[in-house]
C-alpha cells in the first residue's frame, strides 16, 4: 500500500476514477505468480444498497485454511462512503472498506477470491483485480453476472461445465457451472493470477453449493455485519 496514488483510491470524479482504473490495468499481472504452497485463502465479499440514504458499504473479508475450507478468521468493516454507486466503478466504492477489514486479519491470505470482477470489465480493473494491485496478492474474480461480454456458447449442466466470456473479440473470463440447475458463476482473473489456474482454484474450493466456499462465507458475513449495524451493534 506505500507509494499508492491517492486517486487509485479516492478519485476526485468519475472521470478521474476511469482514467485511474485504466492506469491501474496497466500494471495488473495475469500471470501466476502464487506462493508455492497455499495454506490460507480469503473470501471478499460487500454489502450495500444504490439508493441508500446513509451511504453505508459493509465489507468483509474471512480466511480460510486450506484444503480444509474451515473458517480461522472473520474481519467487518462499516464505513460511510461518498463515491456514488456506479456499475463499473464500485472499486472506489468498495475498495477502502474492505482494506480496512484486510488490516484487521491477524494472518495474511495467500490467495483471496472477490465477489466480483476481475479481468472481465471494461477497462479491465474490476474489483477483484483493483484489491489485488493495492495488496499484492493473488486474487480471483467470482461474480454472479455478467458485466460485459456474452458467452461463446450454451453452457452445459454439469458441474465443472464452462465457456468463454468473450468481449471484443478476446476471451476475458469463463462461466462456470458451480452447481445444477443453477445459474453459473463469472470467472476471471484477478492479478498475479492466469484464467486457467483462476478456475482450478475455484473448483477446488466447492462444496456442493453455487458459490465457492470463501465468497460464501465472506456473504454470509458481510450480511450479518450490515444487520448488526441496523440493529445498533455497530455504532
Amino acid at each position: 500500500m506505500n507509494g499508492v496514488p491517492p486517486h487509485w483510491l479516492i478519485p476526485k470524479d468519475i472521470l478521474e476514477a476511469k482514467r485511474s482504473q485504466k492506469e491501474m490495468s496497466e500494471h495488473v499481472l495475469l500471470q501466476d505468480d502464487l506462493p508455492k504452497t497455499i495454506q490460507k485463502i480469503a473470501g471478499v465479499d460487500v454489502s450495500n444498497t444504490r439508493f441508500d440514504p446513509r451511504k453505508m458499504v459493509f465489507g468483509a473479508m474471512v480466511l480460510l485454511s486450506y484444503p480444509s475450507l474451515t473458517i480461522t478468521e472473520i474481519a467487518t468493516q462499516a464505513n460511510r462512503q461518498e463515491f456514488p454507486y456506479i456499475s463499473g466503478l464500485l472499486g472506489f466504492r468498495e475498495v477502502p472498506t474492505l482494506l480496512q477489514a484486510y488490516d484487521q486479519l491477524l494472518e495474511r491470505p495467500d490467495l483471496i477470491l472477490v465477489d466480483g470482477q476481475g479481468a472481465s470489465h471494461p477497462r479491465g480493473l474490476g474489483i477483484a483485480s483493483h484489491l489485488g494491485l493495492l495488496l499484492d496478492i493473488p486474487t480471483i474474480g467470482v461474480a454472479k453476472s455478467i458485466l460485459i461480454g456474452q458467452p461463446s456458447a450454451p453452457l452445459p449442466e454439469e458441474v465443472g461445465s464452462m465457456v468463454s466470456l468473450m468481449w471484443q473479440g478476446k476471451e476475458i473470463g469463463k462461466c462456470l457451472r458451480t452447481k445444477k440447475g443453477c445459474l453459473p458463476l463469472i470467472i476471471s482473473a484477478g492479478h498475479k493470477i492466469t484464467l486457467t489456474t483462476a478456475i482450478e482454484w475455484v473448483l477446488r474450493c466447492l462444496k456442493g453449493y453455487r458459490l465457492p466456499e470463501p465468497t460464501r462465507q465472506a456473504h454470509f458475513s458481510a450480511n450479518q455485519c450490515r444487520k448488526n449495524y441496523l440493529s445498533g451493534a455497530i455504532l
